[in-house]
């Protein structure tokens, strides 16, 4: 029998692995803007109005960035749920290849399963006991894989 993976965990930027959050302060540069965090990227890509997406872009908080793009009062893109994934995977993927210190972060985690531990989300975390999807941790050992390949 197989050991078990080693898990990493990961949600609160001020906590080990933090750097993995969308909310981490590592601007990314993608689609011709600079984005200050991926968090602020991907929230902008719900609305296909150019304008709301620029306010998301300007906010100075990752938080507030997250809210306005949670807000319900403009129409979210009809395709939104097709294509968030592909979206995060493109802002994860910038984020990573980027940043120097990120990737050699992210590659050092080995083969580790890589959650985004937390209640607040079911869907790219855990659910907080586990029962979650976890598809930011799972794009996150994607990325990882490629950029692994890429340094062969």
């Amino acid at each position: 029998m197989s050991e078990p993976a080693h898990v990493i965990n990961f949600y609160s930027v001020t906590e080990p692995y933090g750097e993995f959050s969308n909310f981490a302060g590592y601007p990314i540069q993608l689609d011709g803007k600079c984005w200050p965090t991926s968090e602020h990227y991907f929230q902008a890509m719900k609305f296909q109005d150019a304008a709301h997406q620029e306010d998301i872009r300007q906010e100075k908080s990752p938080m507030r960035a997250a809210r306005m793009g949670r807000d319900r009062k403009r129409p979210i893109r009809k395709d939104w749920e097709s294509v968030k994934d592909s979206i995060m995977r493109k802002a994860v993927v910038c984020k990573f290849t980027q940043h120097d210190d990120l990737r050699e972060l992210l590659l050092s985690t080995g083969e580790a399963k890589l959650v985004e531990h937390t209640t607040n989300d079911a869907y790219w975390g855990d659910g907080g006991d586990g029962s979650g999807k976890n598809m930011l941790g799972r794009i996150l050992v994607e990325v990882r894989e490629q950029l692994r390949l890429e340094s062969q």
